[in-house]
């Protein structure tokens, strides 16, 4: 079993609904990395503290009440410890301002959360195959 396959991907999502759907999609990607779920970016932060081995992939949710997904992707960014994890921000807006302003915060990846299941499944396939195949990820420090 190699690194990649043992690295937990973190879900920050405030919608159980949406999390759940994530997670068939992933099962259905036979995915076996261990996958931790924050509720909210406070959450995220306080999970990246504590979880080891960090997570080699974080999916971040933009619009969640409290600390949003702009402030834990700043927060992600600006750690010393975190800071090369990739985050794929996994939203429904396709406002070029949000667009932007992840990009220019370090977001690695854009991507719009499709809005049926099938749409769903197919990228988050897409995602496993480019992140967890493709892309060679940094090794814990």
């Amino acid at each position: 079993m190699q690194q990649r396959d043992t690295q937990p991907i973190l879900i920050v999502e405030d919608s159980e609904d949406d999390f759940e759907a994530t997670m068939r999609a992933f099962k259905r990607t036979n995915l076996r990395n261990p996958i931790y779920w924050a509720a909210s970016g406070q959450e995220a932060l306080d999970m990246l503290a504590t979880i080891s081995p960090r997570p080699g992939l974080i999916l971040l949710d933009l619009n969640m009440p409290g600390l949003d997904g702009r402030k834990t992707l700043e927060a992600i960014k600006s750690n010393t410890h975190w800071h090369k994890i990739p985050v794929v921000i996994l939203t429904t807006s396709d406002d070029e301002r949000d667009i932007e302003g992840c990009y220019a915060l370090g977001a690695n990846t854009y991507v719009q959360k499709p809005v049926d299941l099938d749409g769903l499944f197919a990228a988050i396939q897409r995602l496993k195959e480019y992140w967890f195949e493709i892309a060679i990820l940094p090794l814990e420090e």
